[in-house]
């Protein structure tokens, strides 16, 4: 079996002080899954968080920081909180077992290893997962465009509001709106005004292609961007690119009265959460009141609004 099929088959992440047990794993996983080990806690959390990996199999006795501090320390960090945690130990008294379910485990496995045990309860909670993660994506994303939804807009919006207040960096937010699109459907029927509405999403998703921005439908014809970590001039750019790739795909729209093709108008605003008396929702209205008035002043432009400042 290749990596690449090993990668496929899911990331593994085995943390036990005692080297042996490590190789017994890795021989037992290691034909069928990618590997990863650490031998402490700190490792452990160290590659958690530079690999994600789709199951940790975690050993409870530890020196220093032992498997249940690694568990309540991964579940106290949002990034990390989702991956499964199988617990590995000589421990085998119920109260063992239902502490190590209590702090967040899904499983217990004691040792001495039985292999037939240790894979098909290792590929039983990846097979979870995989539909946990398909079903979350389901819930977050929009159904006709394949981007972002509200919901997963107002998640993100939420922790890059928080990210950002404590590292006292710019958040940016681009409300987009595409002009006349009633009359676009008025005139060219609600399939053509689908596949519409796909091609605008999939032109805007390459105009912010940072690995942190997102791009969500908000609502009908109405999408929204958000820029963590990016200044009034960097969401700005971006908002040219936007009205710059909209225009480009040429979809004609004989009932606009901005132009020819389908065009956006686009609302943008940005603060420093840490220095402005601007919350989440106040900054998503500052760009929405931009956005009005890109439409009042004649459609297919941008207009700026900066949030109060204390």
């Amino acid at each position: 079996m290749t990596w690449t099929d090993q990668a496929r088959n899911g990331r593994l992440l085995i943390v036990d002080d005692a080297m042996e047990n490590i190789q017994i794993l890795n021989h037992v996983l290691g034909e069928e899954h990618e590997v990863l080990f650490a031998m402490n806690g700190v490792k452990a959390l160290e590659l958690a968080r530079q690999h994600r990996p789709d199951l940790i199999l975690l050993d409870a006795v530890m020196p220093e920081m032992d498997g249940y501090e690694v568990c309540a320390a991964l579940r106290a960090t949002e990034d990390l909180r989702d991956i499964p945690v199988i617990f590995v130990t000589a421990l085998t008294t119920p109260e063992d077992e239902t502490r190590a379910l209590e702090a967040g485990a899904v499983d217990f496995i004691t040792k001495p290893f039985n292999v037939a045990v240790v894979r098909a309860r290792v590929r039983t909670h990846l097979t979870l997962k995989r539909q946990s993660d398909a079903m979350r994506e389901l819930t977050l994303t929009d159904a006709l465009t394949g981007v972002a939804n509200r919901r997963s807009f107002n998640d993100a919006l939420d922790n890059e509001w928080r990210r950002c207040a404590r590292s006292h960096t710019p958040l940016s937010v681009i409300m987009i709106d595409i002009d006349h699109f009633k009359l676009y459907n008025d005139a060219y029927g609600h399939q053509a005004g689908d596949i519409c509405l796909r091609q605008v999403a999939n032109a805007m998703v390459q105009c912010a292609g940072r690995t942190p921005d997102l791009l969500a439908r908000y609502g009908g014809e109405e999408f929204v961007i958000l820029l963590p970590q990016a200044s009034a001039e960097g969401a700005e750019t971006v908002a040219q690119r936007i009205l710059a790739a909209v225009r480009e795909l040429a979809i004609p729209h004989r009932m606009s009265s901005a132009g020819d093709t389908v065009t956006v108008s686009l609302g943008i605003s940005t603060i420093v959460p840490a220095e402005g008396s601007c919350d989440a929702d106040s900054l998503v209205r500052v760009a929405d009141g931009a956005l009005y008035e890109a439409k009042k002043e004649g459609r297919n432009r941008y207009r700026i609004a900066r949030c109060a400042q204390e």
